[in-house]
């Protein structure tokens, strides 16, 4: 757009650079006519006068900006006058109805136009001296045809600029709207980083102080175990804090470590005396995309926080499938069970939890299905396609 705003202007300081030379070029050629022919007329001072005067307020309409009206009036008048005593100068019509056209509304010029071409007609014919058919009709012609070639290249150019200013605007709005995409999309992460992290860090570190509370006299060995666990649960979601902020992997994963590795420390952390996770690996899921590492590691970590905080379960078994065109997380529990067709209650899950699941699926084009009922336990399942090559091995990186 830049562009073509840029080639407009210079089209039309082109046409203006023409169309001023040609306007001292005629005036120039009517005033040699004008002494050659008519050298010892007593009014040939007068017309000189008058032909520095017509160049003088030529230059003034085109250069002042205030007062161009006045200006561009005292230059029709001179011309007039010239035109009046050296009908040759009719010649000189053309520039100015351009620079009428240019600077007056479209209903004033159009009038400018008509009297400035009876002005001519009447100036030639008085030369000729008779009524000649080419000297009448000529010039309304040129000017017609020279007054809509304006007029539609003005009004194409108004539409032009309509155009420009409201592609401008989309512009605008479009870019407004990918940053307002951009930010819900940023909000979202984080919200989905901090529930699988640091809200379940908390609400571990929660139950263990409690605990320690609950046995504090009774048995201070106890609570002061207790303790240490929610100081190391502190320090990593620390870590964790740290490195989502920065978009990186997740620490199990930030150190070179393989997604089977991490879900097994994952299911090592979250075993308590009240719950016993198990981690199984079924096929060899070989290299995969950083990105899909994380995702399933932040989705077997919020779906642990939901079967501690919901479910009552005592056992929960995180399953990882690696099939040829996709790879398959399963994170099942003995809990308590619920309708996943009944509609959420607001007030006992707070959090993101399986909204947040099918968020982090569906981005790699994977789907999630859950699988529950009251008092049969809770089955969540991930699967996420692999893009693979005929005849490889692992999965493309």
């Amino acid at each position: 757009m830049a562009q073509l705003l840029g080639a407009q202007r210079d089209d039309t300081r082109l046409l203006a650079v023409i169309v001023h030379s040609a306007f001292y070029v005629l005036l120039a050629a009517s005033l040699l006519r004008w002494l050659i022919r008519h050298s010892e007329t007593r009014s040939t001072p007068l017309i000189v006068v008058l032909s520095v005067v017509l160049a003088v307020l030529y230059a003034l309409s085109e250069l002042r900006q205030s007062g161009r009206p006045v200006w561009f009036a005292l230059l029709v008048l001179t011309w007039s006058v010239l035109v009046v005593l050296a009908p040759s100068f009719a010649w000189c019509a053309v520039p100015l109805v351009y620079t009428g056209l240019r600077m007056l509304s479209e209903r004033v010029a159009v009038i400018l136009v008509v009297v400035l071409t009876a002005l001519v007609v009447s100036s030639q014919v008085r030369i000729a001296g008779w009524l000649d058919p080419n000297l009448v009709l000529a010039p309304p012609a040129v000017a017609a045809v020279t007054t809509a070639l304006f007029v539609g290249m003005r009004r194409q150019a108004e539409r032009q600029a309509a155009l420009i200013d409201d592609l401008v605007r989309t512009r605008r709005e479009l870019a407004a709207t990918e940053r307002r995409a951009g930010t819900l999309a940023e909000r979202q992460r984080l919200a989905m980083e901090i529930h699988d992290t640091l809200a379940q860090g908390l609400s571990s570190q929660r139950m263990l102080l409690q605990a320690a509370d609950l046995v504090w006299d009774s048995d201070p060995r106890l609570a002061r175990t207790h303790l240490r666990t929610a100081a190391a649960i502190a320090e990593r979601d620390l870590t964790e804090a740290r490195r989502f902020v920065h978009d990186l992997a997740p620490a199990d994963l930030a150190a070179g470590g393989s997604l089977p590795a991490a879900l097994a420390a994952l299911a090592e952390r979250e075993t308590t005396d009240a719950l016993t996770v198990r981690c199984h690996i079924e096929g060899a899921p070989g290299p995969l995309p950083r990105r899909i590492e994380a995702t399933l590691l932040r989705i077997a970590q919020g779906a642990l926080a939901n079967v501690r905080e919901h479910a009552a379960a005592t056992t929960a078994t995180i399953t990882l499938t690696s099939l040829d065109d996709q790879i398959v997380l399963d994170v099942a529990d003995d809990g308590r069970g619920f309708d996943p067709a009944a509609p959420t209650d607001p007030a006992r899950h707070r959090g993101h939890g399986l909204p947040a699941v099918r968020a982090r699926v569906s981005q790699l084009g994977g789907t999630c299905t859950v699988e529950s009922a009251p008092g049969d336990g809770t089955v969540l399942s991930a699967a996420i396609p692999l893009a693979t090559r005929p005849g490889a091995t692992s999965v493309d990186r």
